[in-house]
């Protein structure tokens, strides 16, 4: 220990001050002050990428970790929503600064010590609780995805799968079953429809089923281990897992409850497909949808083993089995499904295949614990109608050209 010691004493006193002045630069770069006054590791400096690595002083700890320089992942945004990156992420879970947006009038500044959530209407106590009052509760934890119910696009070859239906992610959401809160507020028999009201500039407002609450609802107030970002509700939002995404409402501060629906305008005018001349409403359950990440537009393939993977999902349930077909749906193979396989949350699926350099086209099929089993475009169309794209979960197509570049296949 004690030649140790004195080995890196003398290898100290053999830098330099240029040295350690220019590696104290280098790392000054690479460090930044948000609005708080946290430190941020700011990515690698210029001179670090150019040189050895194990010259060059790297960056010291920081407050905040960042991601590398060379991994570009990025939402896709419009006016009212911004897409996940789905072909670039690994695994289960999406990070939280990656999960899709969607939102009617912008994100919200909430202060949590100002914020509050009422419960009226029929109940025995009409209640007010502050976030803090409600972190008081028992806490449940579940892993489910969220998916927008208009979560489709086709059209062009030039469509990612984030494109496509990038409109869906998956987190730990944290918070207290709403069933805890009914039963602490007392809700009255003829209670059969709850009103879940926002804090945003459109006081977004939905009819839920008191069922609903009863079962699996959660007031959610933490997100994959942290408090929600403001993106996704901060600091509260209803979640209901498997159903359509803009049933669980964000920056939630009232709940109603009444013996019907309140017929909001995001239930009526919106989110309402009229189909044949009837009308199709509260359509809640998100139907099991699957689509191949790998390979998809942009990527190529080479001849040989090829690993095709995708996500699958349904808001009825388990996943029970992925089919992967590769030469455009003649036949169908039995996919390898990752554990672990959750209720109501997207499970990856892989499939090993071996391409000699023909053209075709790959395609994935899902079927849940209910026996439902996705359906053609074309099947969807026959069954509803164009009826506005609301709920349309298709088996989507990767064409695979002969130089190996990869296409999406669009459909009318």
């Amino acid at each position: 220990m004690k030649n140790t010691l004195i080995q890196l004493s003398q290898f100290t006193e053999k830098l330099s001050r240029r040295k350690l002045l220019g590696g104290a630069a280098t790392v000054a770069v690479a460090l930044v002050q948000n609005a708080h006054g946290h430190t941020l590791q700011k990515g690698i400096p210029q001179s670090a990428l150019d040189d050895d690595p194990t010259k060059v002083p790297g960056v010291p700890p920081g407050e905040l970790g960042t991601r590398s320089p060379f991994e570009k992942l990025l939402k896709d945004p419009s006016a009212t929503s911004s897409r996940s990156p789905l072909q670039d992420i690994y695994g289960m879970i999406t990070p939280s600064d990656l999960h899709f947006e969607r939102n009617h009038g912008g994100v919200p500044a909430i202060d949590p010590a100002k914020h509050e959530l009422l419960i009226h209407g029929l109940v025995e106590k009409p209640l007010i609780f502050k976030v803090a009052d409600l972190k008081r509760f028992p806490s449940v934890s579940r892993i489910a995805f969220l998916e927008c119910s208009g979560n489709f696009r086709s059209g062009k070859e030039t469509l990612r799968p984030q494109d496509v239906c990038g409109l869906t992610s998956q987190s730990e959401w944290t918070g207290v079953k709403l069933s805890t809160i009914f039963r602490e507020a007392g809700i009255k028999p003829n209670a059969t429809w709850f009103l879940a009201e926002g804090g945003d500039a459109a006081v977004m407002t939905r009819s839920i089923p008191v069922k609903k609450g009863w079962d699996d609802a959660i007031l959610a107030y933490a997100q994959n281990g942290e408090a929600l970002r403001p993106e996704q509700g901060y600091p509260l939002r209803l979640f209901l897992p498997g159903w359509e995404g803009n049933t669980s409402v964000k920056w939630l501060r009232r709940l109603e409850l009444s013996d019907q629906p309140f017929m909001t305008r995001e239930e009526t005018s919106k989110y309402t497909e009229s189909v044949n001349g009837r009308v199709r409403q509260f359509s809640f359950d998100m139907d099991a949808r699957s689509i191949i990440t790998f390979p998809s537009y942009p990527q190529s393939v080479e001849k040989g083993w090829i690993e095709i993977r995708g996500i699958a999902w349904s808001g009825r349930g388990k996943v029970v089995r992925v089919e992967v077909s590769t030469d455009a749906g003649k036949s169908w193979h039995l996919a390898a499904l990752q554990d672990p396989i959750l209720d109501k949350a997207h499970t990856a699926f892989r499939y090993l295949w071996q391409w000699k350099g023909d053209e075709t086209e790959i395609m994935s099929r899902v079927t849940d614990e209910t026996g439902y089993t996705q359906p053609t475009l074309k099947q969807l169309v026959e069954a509803r109608g164009e009826s506005g794209g609301y709920h349309f979960n298709p088996i989507t197509a990767w064409q695979i050209k002969r130089d190996g570049a990869v296409l999406f296949k669009p459909e009318k």
